[in-house]
């Protein structure tokens, strides 16, 4: 049975953007969030934790950014929270 056509996503730039933001995005905020942890906790435990939470965290990501309508959203909310996560890094023990 296919797809309902009024959910379908019209226009190449979003479908684009909602492709790029769920990949490079989510791997971005994946990375940021464990090396936030690994700046204020252990990093040899962190890190490798980090090879398998890393991958769910990414997966789920990937998912959320095609739940949203708008594309643009989804990257606010990637780079807000990168943003955070390199503040964090910044006031933890650093790198």
């Amino acid at each position: 049975m296919p797809a309902n056509p009024k959910h379908l996503t019209k226009s190449g730039w979003t479908r684009f953007s909602k492709i790029t933001a769920g990949i490079l995005g989510g791997f971005g905020v994946s990375l940021a969030i464990h090396l936030a942890l690994a700046a204020w906790f252990d990093r040899v435990t962190v890190l490798m934790t980090m090879t398998y939470t890393g991958y769910i965290l990414w997966a789920v990501l990937l998912m959320l950014a095609f739940l949203s309508k708008h594309a643009w959203k989804v990257w606010a909310i990637y780079l807000l929270v990168v943003g955070v996560c390199a503040g964090a890094i910044f006031l933890g023990k650093g790198f």
